[in-house]
């Protein structure tokens, strides 16, 4: 019971360094991205609890969501939802679906051209005539 206040400072301190050091440094509140790092080694809880309270970056929700930051299902990197567009409304998408229609409307032609293909062969190797009489070449 008395090592939950430890692990709990452990893992604030690791959680609060790693933020640290993953943040851009032009986004870093008050002091340089550099001293963020001494002051939450130097002091480790105090220091974490500083950065999030002064130097962590604000992310704005108000300002519209560059097109890199879209995750699936509408929502951002961290979690918040973003401005949904509509798959028909989808340039992308839309392409995609024709390219997907296209392929298997391919695959269907080459499928029955193969069973084809194969009742042909069938037939000659029966001895039977080819059922199509203008397809035979004549001399």
């Amino acid at each position: 019971m008395r090592y939950i206040p430890v692990v709990f400072g452990v893992v604030l301190f690791i959680y609060g360094l790693i933020d640290c050091l993953r943040s851009e440094p032009a986004d870093v509140r008050s002091i340089p991205k550099p001293a963020w790092i001494i002051v939450i080694v130097l002091m480790p809880v105090i220091g974490v609890l500083l950065w999030f309270f002064l130097g962590r970056p604000r992310y704005s929700t108000s300002s519209p969501a560059a097109p890199w930051t879209s995750g699936p299902r509408g929502q951002s990197p961290s979690g918040r939802p973003t401005q949904f567009t509509a798959p028909d409304d989808d340039p992308l998408f839309l392409r995609n679906l024709e390219v997907n229609r296209a392929q298997k409307a391919e695959a269907e032609r080459l499928r029955k051209l193969k069973a084809e293909l194969d009742a042909r062969e069938a037939r000659l190797r029966d001895g039977q005539p080819n059922p199509h009489p203008n397809d035979e070449t004549k001399h």
